[in-house]
């Protein structure tokens, strides 16, 4: 049997689809939920998986740069010009665009690196990324 814990995270977040080929290629909102979930075989010495405020602390600063900034492919023709405009509340994504899948993952592979060490056994099992009140994409291995 495992546990799992779940820690949520809201942000405020813009983004446009460069490779879309309808709507979603313009920039627009979306108020996103993050849920990170670990999960271990065990507990620790306080009979956790992992502190909550460990994880808020693991992620603050990296979910904190999302927040209320436009996240853009870095090939999208506009890139540059909201780069110079708007400085680092534009969030570049390596040629590949900012969907909610690619954020999962992101989100996923940064807070593996990040909770080394914070406990037995103790490893993230997924992240889901919520859009719209309909939708969310998730990322797990």
């Amino acid at each position: 049997m495992a546990y799992r814990i779940c820690r949520t995270f809201e942000i405020e977040n813009g983004h446009a689809l460069a490779k879309h080929p309808g709507k979603c290629r313009f920039p627009h909102g979306h108020s996103r939920r993050v849920e990170v979930v670990l999960v271990a075989d065990g507990l620790d010495a306080h009979d956790m998986v992992c502190d909550f405020s460990r994880i808020k602390e693991a992620l603050k600063d990296f979910v904190d740069s999302w927040d209320h900034a436009l996240c853009l492919n870095t090939d999208d023709p506009q890139f540059s010009a909201f780069k110079n405009a708007y400085g680092e509340r534009v969030v570049g994504f390596e040629h590949r665009d900012p969907t909610s899948e690619v954020m999962a993952r992101m989100i996923f592979d940064e807070l593996g690196r990040r909770l080394t060490g914070a406990g037995p056994g103790v490893r993230v099992e997924r992240v889901r990324v919520t859009e719209t009140s309909s939708t969310w994409a998730e990322y797990s291995e």
